[in-house]
């Protein structure tokens, strides 16, 4: 794992609406895919969140098995999951997806109460 995405990864994703994120339940298991937002945070941390809750599939399976892939822009990055749950990430998390996705009727979901322990931050691997 490294420390930092590069910088052309972080624009990447920065300017990315919508990534696919590859997760699996275990080791073995089938890898499945979804359509997530992601944001960049002001201080370049790279975060996600599910707007379903904890028991979408590819929170759990993120959970289960951190190392995921990321799908965006014809690439694949690979990225290892953390939980983002302390104040300054989810906050940070908040303030981009009301920035990026501020004419998305689906943004008031991303920013329920219930939904905050959700934060994920991704770390390059």
């Amino acid at each position: 794992m490294t420390d930092r995405f590069s910088p052309s990864d972080l624009e990447l994703l920065r300017d990315s609406k919508e990534v696919e994120i590859e997760t699996r339940a275990a080791p073995e298991a089938p890898v499945h895919r979804a359509v997530i937002w992601i944001v960049v945070d002001a201080a370049d941390r790279v975060l996600i969140r599910t707007w379903k809750g904890p028991y979408t599939r590819w929170y759990r399976e993120a959970q289960a098995q951190p190392d995921c892939r990321l799908h965006v822009g014809g690439r694949a990055v690979e990225v290892h999951a953390v939980p983002a749950t302390d104040p300054e990430r989810v906050e940070g998390y908040n303030e981009e997806v009301q920035r990026k996705y501020a004419r998305s009727n689906s943004t008031p979901y991303m920013l329920e109460p219930r939904v905050l322990p959700t934060t994920l931050e991704l770390l390059p691997r």
